[in-house]
């Protein structure tokens, strides 16, 4: 019985691993051995922006939040909401939820930030906020305690609409809510 559960156990292990860390046979993280360099770094906010921002921890300090100064207290530092994908170059759901981030970075510009964090590159920013799954995704209010979910629907659309709800309820809804 014992041997069956850690077979059970291994199929899993291996299904589950597609998108939590996985590196090439030399031992470096597939998103080095396989992508050319992506990574931007922003270190002021701007409306003008309609792709989403590859961001660094320095730069999350400063735009979002600064957890070593108050490790136990969320102070947004944002001018805007905005939506944070914690991703990978390998991970394969991640590569479907990019050009839908892109596309909602222009209906929501000026609305919202949306930036992206590579965890490869910034593991410690990823840990601190717990990511041991990608894709990722922090949302962070004007107002209150950021969300994080993680994964994505079924299809495209699906994942669109989903991204979509949560912006408009996690992100927008207080704002709105303020001007009526």
């Amino acid at each position: 019985m014992k041997k069956m559960w850690y077979i059970v156990a291994g199929v899993l292990l291996i299904s589950f691993s597609s998108c939590t860390g996985q590196t090439d046979k030399a031992g470096k993280p597939r998103s080095e051995a396989d992508a050319p360099e992506k990574q931007v770094s922003q270190s002021t906010p701007d409306a003008a922006f309609q792709a989403p921002v590859h961001i660094t921890k320095a730069d999350f300090i400063k735009l979002v939040m600064d957890y070593e100064k108050n490790p136990k207290t969320w102070i947004f530092q944002g001018e805007k909401p905005c939506l944070i994908d914690f991703y990978a170059d390998w991970c394969a759901p991640c590569k479907i939820t990019s050009p839908i981030l892109d596309e909602l970075a222009q209906t929501y510009a000026g609305r919202i930030n949306i930036y992206k964090v590579d965890i490869e590159k910034e593991r410690d920013l990823a840990a601190v906020f717990g990511v041991q799954s990608i894709p990722t995704f922090l949302f962070c209010p004007m107002q209150g305690n950021p969300t994080i979910s993680s994964g994505i629907a079924k299809t495209s659309q699906e994942t669109k609409d989903m991204f979509i709800k949560q912006i408009e309820e996690l992100l927008l809804k207080e704002k709105d809510a303020s001007t009526i």
